[in-house]
């Protein structure tokens, strides 16, 4: 075989499902075991792809530490078949799946040996579930791409609805036209996972012009969580359990939906050999295309292409060094981010956007992440400054006169001296205003 030779194509590919979600944290990876568990305990044959890092979360997770990762594949240290971890039920696992991506920067010969053997691998099972990257890097957005069915986990937190949104926003803008089933996880019961899709549904409909589909819910529940601190999987209980009973149910609305989609002709090793070839016509393109002949229009746009992957790669290079002068950094993103402003629409922002959804925040210390949102939120108060509430009218109040003397009612001065000296000592106060005013009914 040749490294011109394309992956041919399986007529009884396997499902593909990927398992993802907009952020961590929201039990992406046990779901995606738990599922592959109770796949397996129905006698289907399940290969679990763990993409999400290179840390092998997914194989930790059924107590099993494995000792070579597809990094070492890649590195021509063992085959494929070596790396496979076998666990109950017959599952078998693929430790550091999303080494993968590696092919595209692998030269032909090298990718196209490895991927031909993840083809002979996928072709054994009825279902490759791939534990996707979190987030919206490359990498997680082509392992979604791979797959036939993306199941998309969400939990009750706003947080997790917002990157779920912007995960499907930038899916729906590189082209991606596959309807995402969302999977509520960590709800308190049917009514409130029903509610946290029906929010992020309305807002795929209003702002994407897309309806989502529904997948279900997971319930939260101690069970569930000390599953994950036991290595034990609740999918390893009885079929009895209420925990174990929903993947059970859970694998149900799987192959339901998976029958109402029609069988992909290629499957994840045959969508990696497309990407890396792809990349590979464009890393050999002309400069000298852009010379603007006519008819060249294509040529243009590639060589546009190769120039700006060109300029990323030498602005890696250089920053991967240690003696990287920090000035220098800083004179760099600032051209770069005035680059983005001069032109800024919403290509730009979801730059931005994606940009800094991609950042690993967790590496930095408390006391810089605090530092950070603060200047963070301060921006956002500058790009859209909360509405200020209308200041409430100050209350009115009474205009003070100065006093005087009602000459009208008691008369001359003169005259109320003499009557307050003609009055008996124990008059009341009452009879001695009558008085004054000349309404003494008793004629005192």
């Amino acid at each position: 075989m040749t490294a011109s030779e394309p992956v041919k194509h399986n007529p009884n590919q396997p499902r593909t499902i990927a398992i993802t979600g907009g952020k961590g944290g929201v039990g992406k990876t046990s779901v995606a075991l738990n599922l592959a568990l109770t796949l397996a305990r129905q006698d289907k044959r399940v290969l679990l792809l763990d993409g999400d890092t290179d840390l092998a979360n997914v194989s930790i997770m059924v107590g099993l530490y494995p000792r070579k990762t597809l990094a070492n594949v890649m590195a021509g240290e063992c085959r494929l078949e070596d790396i496979i971890l076998k666990t109950d039920y017959g599952l078998h696992i693929v430790p550091g799946a999303s080494g993968v991506q590696e092919c595209m920067d692998m030269g032909p010969t090298e990718s196209l040996s490895i991927l031909r053997a993840l083809y002979n691998l996928e072709n054994r099972y009825d279902y490759v579930i791939t534990d996707t990257a979190a987030g919206l890097q490359a990498a997680g957005l082509h392992m979604i791409a791979a797959t036939e069915l993306a199941c998309m986990v969400v939990t009750p937190d706003p947080a997790s609805l917002t990157d779920a949104f912007s995960l499907i926003k930038v899916l729906r803008r590189r082209g991606y036209t596959r309807v995402p089933s969302i999977l509520v996880n960590m709800a308190q019961g049917a009514s409130q996972a029903r509610s946290v899709f029906q929010r992020l549904d309305a807002a795929a409909q209003r702002h994407l012009d897309i309806s989502l589909h529904y997948m279900g819910g997971i319930w939260r529940d101690e069970t569930l969580r000390q599953s994950v601190l036991n290595q034990k999987p609740v999918a390893l209980l009885p079929v009895s359990d209420p925990s174990c009973r929903q993947f059970h149910t859970l694998a149900d609305m799987l192959n339901v939906r998976l029958s109402q989609l029609p069988r992909r002709k290629a499957g994840i090793a045959a969508y990696w050999h497309r990407v890396s070839r792809r990349e590979a016509g464009a890393s050999v393109l002309p400069v000298a295309a852009a010379t603007g002949a006519p008819g060249s229009e294509a040529k243009n746009a590639e060589a546009v292409r190769k120039q700006c992957f060109d300029a990323v790669g030498q602005l890696e290079a250089v920053f991967h060094r240690s003696d990287v002068d920090p000035l220098l950094r800083y004179e760099a993103f600032n051209r770069l981010f005035a680059l983005l402003g001069s032109t800024l629409d919403g290509d730009a922002i979801e730059i931005i956007q994606t940009g800094l959804g991609g950042i690993s925040w967790e590496k930095l210390s408390a006391e810089l992440r605090n530092h950070l949102a603060t200047h963070l939120r301060d921006l956002a108060d500058q790009i859209s400054p909360p509405a200020r509430k209308p200041e409430s009218p100050e209350p009115s109040r009474p205009v003070l006169r100065e006093p005087f003397y009602d000459r009208i009612s008691f008369g001359e001065q003169d005259r109320l001296v003499r009557v307050l000296k003609e009055q008996p000592a124990d008059i009341s106060l009452d009879q001695l205003l009558r008085s004054l005013s000349g309404n003494d009914r008793s004629g005192s």
